[in-house]
């Protein structure tokens, strides 16, 4: 059965098959209902009512009897149907698939599995990408494009990190068939956790945020808690001498610039500051997101927060008014804060939620200081004359 017209109109299959079914006796409201599941945009009753009056030959049963098949199979959460979007669904079980035998603390066969499933999801995933736009997706023999193919093809649409990580993937699956690689679980998990990320991510993009996986896996859970230690030296593990090979030979064929690319390798960072219930526990990043792109996999300590915040809202006015050559006065000041929400207002419930990157609340003395950076930033506000009084013209 051909395409669903994307204009509010039935296409010629479906006027035979609501003409089939106003002869198996359905209503109009039924057959409308039916017919807008799935499609990208709805049809109005008077559709219906011009298929009654018409003459048009009805669809055969086994046509019609298809219709309803495929209409009661779409997921009404992901939007997908089983006989229109089968690589995208096969792609998104693989990955799930990948993700759970890996999470799973019954089984040993790790590695070896997440490479394969992943390799078959990407595959299915980039299929359906080029069959979507048209694009041809087997080689010259006829058969489907494998990863490795399409990945080095000048119109593929992956970033080069992505590209790596695959890369290293299919190098992990290959070696399955020849050596154990149960032991470099823990070795790749960086590889693994942003291989996941990138789906994610990419799928998105290209078919909607209503097919991510993020509502469909959870975070692995343990019963013993891993130490500080633990985590540092989770990669000192003795293995074999084939997995140390390995592992030296991705490592090796990559640049610094492309090791470090977060897309190619998941990195976490940890901190010693206290955080808010929201912010508290362990926060993982995409690799595209801002706040990924300070990320380095080491251990924070931050200083005291006088040091980090010396400064008090009478200096900071006069800091500002020094550096900028500007009049800035301590009632400016409060209208700078306010209108970057700085820090809350007086007799909040929450005095502590303010931008740590500007200003810090004291809980022992009630008060407020600010730092280097938030004075730097308001020179840099008030340079420019629409800047300078966006900040004057902010009511308190």
């Amino acid at each position: 059965m051909a395409r669903q017209p994307k204009e509010g109109s039935l296409s010629a299959d479906e006027k035979r098959v609501v003409k089939a079914l106003l002869l198996r006796g359905w209503r109009n409201q039924d057959i409308q209902a039916l017919v807008n599941i799935g499609r990208p945009a709805t049809i109005n009753g008077a559709r219906i009512t011009e298929v009654k009056q018409s003459t048009l030959r009805p669809a055969s049963d086994e046509m019609t009897d298809f219709f309803l098949l495929r209409k009661r199979s779409y997921d009404p959460r992901t939007g997908l149907n089983l006989y229109d979007d089968e690589r995208l669904i096969r792609s998104r079980e693989a990955m799930i698939l990948a993700v759970q035998i890996f999470n799973s603390p019954m089984l040993k066969f790790k590695t070896e599995v997440f490479a394969i499933l992943a390799n078959v999801a990407w595959t299915y995933l980039l299929h359906e990408y080029y069959r979507r736009r048209g694009m041809s997706i087997l080689n010259e023999s006829g058969r489907a494009l494998l990863l490795s193919q399409m990945v080095k093809r000048d119109d593929c649409p992956l970033s080069k990190g992505i590209k790596n990580n695959l890369e290293d993937m299919k190098v992990i699956r290959d070696d399955v068939e020849h050596k154990l690689l149960g032991r470099g679980d823990a070795r790749w998990f960086t590889l693994f956790q942003a291989c996941c990320l990138n789906y994610d991510k990419t799928i998105s993009e290209w078919f909607g945020e209503r097919v991510s996986l993020q509502g469909d896996l959870a975070f692995a859970l343990q019963f013993a808690r891993l130490s500080m230690d633990q985590i540092t030296t989770i990669q000192k593990y003795e293995v074999p001498q084939e997995i140390e090979a390995l592992d030296a030979m991705l490592d090796g064929r990559l640049t610094e610039e492309e090791r470090t690319d977060l897309e190619y390798r998941f990195r976490v960072v940890y901190t010693l500051d206290s955080a808010s219930k929201g912010r508290s526990h362990i926060e993982f990043l995409h690799p595209s997101s801002d706040e990924a792109e300070q990320v380095r996999n080491i251990l924070v300590k931050y200083k005291l927060s006088d040091e980090l915040y010396p400064h008090k809202p009478a200096t900071v006015a006069k800091l500002v008014r020094r550096k900028s050559g500007k009049r800035f006065t301590s009632h400016n000041h409060v209208q700078a804060w306010r209108k970057f929400a700085v820090r809350p207002r007086n007799r909040t419930s929450n005095p502590g939620n303010t931008k740590k990157d500007y200003c810090v609340y004291h809980a022992a003395h009630r008060d407020y200081t600010y730092s280097e950076a938030w004075v730097d930033f308001l020179v840099d506000q008030i340079s420019t004359e629409e800047g300078y009084r966006a900040i004057l013209s902010q009511r308190v």
